[in-house]
């Protein structure tokens, strides 16, 4: 049964007779499920202008799921909820049944796009069929750079409208690097005052007020997202130190890297009082922003020229605060260098191999004095998910090569007007990548070290913003990528088949296009 469904189901199957959703029709629900059913009255209006004014033809109710298994992996909220659900279309009416609110969700974020894909003149006709379904991973997400370039709370908010039509349920906020600082933290104001002021190269600054976080968070909330803030630490904190100078280094150090930015070779010093002053500061005022996340994202990546014993010092002191303060410990892979607890979480993301870096004839060559900065962290990175499935660590699956939304895009567009965007977006160190390359892998078959869902937190992709300059380029960069994420995320299928998706996924554009998105409109996508 070939449903125009992204991700795709566990279970489907079809019958020979159709149900006919109109205006006139409504949702019959407990006054437990009115959040969900609120929200997809709202969703199916904007998705495909369709109304929904009546009172009968959808019933919606909590109970049981049998035959999909329970999702792998740790949810960023820490809860134990169940998302399995179903969804069946007979001509009398449609039923989404699940046995949590946010299951009940999911199954209406089904029936969404069914509706998106069959509406004509207002009148969507369904086919009869039956859709029990489940996540394969508990943790499923993006991890989006607000630094690089600020992205207004408006444009999250599409971001995360985003997230929640496929079934996606973490936004990870990487809210500090060197290019900014982009959340308040009362007793040090100066990071705001002066270290929001900027952003990479001379793209305008900013951050988020208190109000305007919680907002976001509510708005996430309400869709079933999670929003998971990180604070990077102990590098990548030149606007730490541009806003308190005496935090960082005597003699600064940077590296030209060619694209309008710089690399920072300083870090917080973990053998300073200062320094854990600064960190309890921060914790004390980011955690309360963020209380639906049992999780804090410690960063702990790319810390130029630190030494191993510093680094791992301060991975583990600050592990522990975060966990004096009732939260759980995420951070990029370098964190496995260091002592890590069984709860903590490794986000592996450099799947890159030093030995095959120069087998792409059109990347260009790093510069001379980056170069072996590079070679030595891509020499140790090959150590660290190892080490964090030997000290009882799962891994969030980030892998450059298939997550990395950063890539330009290898697919020329039907749309001329895209073609000079896309050629200007993405960093070509890495290469391009079709649409047909990010759903063309497995999160445990395809990536070395990893052979059990059991080692495996959840799927997360990531999207940096160095080339990125604008709303429009960074849905250009997110769809349709952000489909193909969900399929290894949520499907249980290992293996998807390109032609088969590609159908699904040119379905998905009527919704898109409603929505005002931008989207990388692919000559090998058959969109409807």
């Amino acid at each position: 049964m070939n449903l125009p469904l992204i991700p795709a189901p566990a279970t489907a199957s079809a019958f020979d007779e159709t149900f006919v959703l109109t205006s006139a029709s409504g949702v019959v629900h407990s006054s437990e499920l009115a959040g969900p059913v609120a929200r997809f009255l709202e969703d199916v209006q904007l998705d495909a202008g369709l109304t929904l004014t009546g009172d009968s033809g959808i019933h919606v109710d909590l109970g049981s799921v049998a035959g999909v298994p329970p999702a792998a992996g740790l949810r960023a909220d820490g809860a134990a909820l169940d998302e399995r659900h179903g969804v069946e279309v007979t001509p009398e009416g449609v039923r989404v049944w699940g046995p949590t609110p946010e299951a009940v969700y999911r199954g209406l974020t089904s029936l969404r796009q069914l509706i998106s894909a069959q509406i004509q003149e207002g009148t969507a006709v369904l086919p009869a069929g039956r859709i029990v379904d489940g996540p394969r991973f508990a943790w499923r997400g993006l991890s989006l750079d607000v630094v690089r370039t600020f992205h207004a709370p408006d444009e999250v908010r599409r971001v995360i409208d985003m997230l929640a039509l496929y079934k996606l349920n973490v936004l990870h906020l990487h809210l500090t690097d060197d290019q900014g600082w982009r959340v308040e933290v009362p007793s040090r104001p100066a990071l705001t005052e002066v270290g929001a002021t900027g952003a990479i190269g001379d793209r305008p600054g900013g951050y988020y007020t208190q109000a305007e976080l919680a907002e976001l968070v509510a708005y996430a909330a309400d869709r079933y997202v999670t929003v998971v803030p990180e604070i990077d630490m102990p590098g990548h904190t030149a606007a730490v130190f541009k806003a308190y100078p005496e935090l960082g280094p005597a003699e600064p150090q940077t590296i030209d890297v060619g694209n309008g930015d710089k690399l920072h070779l300083g870090t917080l010093d973990p053998g300073r009082d200062e320094t854990w002053a600064f960190v309890e500061d921060v914790l004390d005022a980011v955690i309360p922003q963020f209380p639906r996340s049992a999780y804090v994202h410690i960063g702990g990546d790319e810390t130029w020229g630190m030494a191993d014993e510093d680094h791992a010092a301060f991975v583990e002191k600050a592990a522990a605060l975060v966990r004096e303060r009732g939260k759980k410990v995420v951070g990029w892979q370098e964190i496995a260098r260091a002592k890590l607890g069984s709860e903590d979480v490794v986000q592996y993301w450099l799947d890159l191999d030093i030995d095959k870096m120069g087998e792409n004839p059109d990347a260009p060559t790093p510069p001379e004095e980056l170069l072996p900065v590079l070679v030595e962290a891509l020499r140790k990175a090959k150590y660290d998910a190892p080490k964090a499935l030997e000290q009882g660590a799962k891994l969030i699956v980030s892998p450059v090569t298939w997550l990395y939304f950063d890539r330009p895009h290898a697919d020329t567009s039907a749309d001329p007007s895209q073609e000079q965007a896309r050629e200007r977006l993405g960093l070509q160190f890495y290469g391009a990548a079709s649409i047909e390359h990010g759903i063309s892998w497995d999160p445990v078959d395809t990536l070395p070290g990893i052979d059990s869902t059991d080692q495996i937190a959840g799927v997360e992709a990531a999207i940096w913003c160095e080339t990125i300059t604008s709303s429009e380029d960074l849905e250009l960069l997110l769809l349709p990528r952000i489909p193909g994420l969900a399929e290894k995320a949520w499907s249980h299928q290992t293996a998807t088949n390109w032609p088969e998706y590609a159908l699904r996924l040119g379905q998905q554009s009527p919704t898109w296009r409603n929505r005002r998105w931008t989207w990388l409109r692919s000559t090998e996508v058959p969109w409807t």
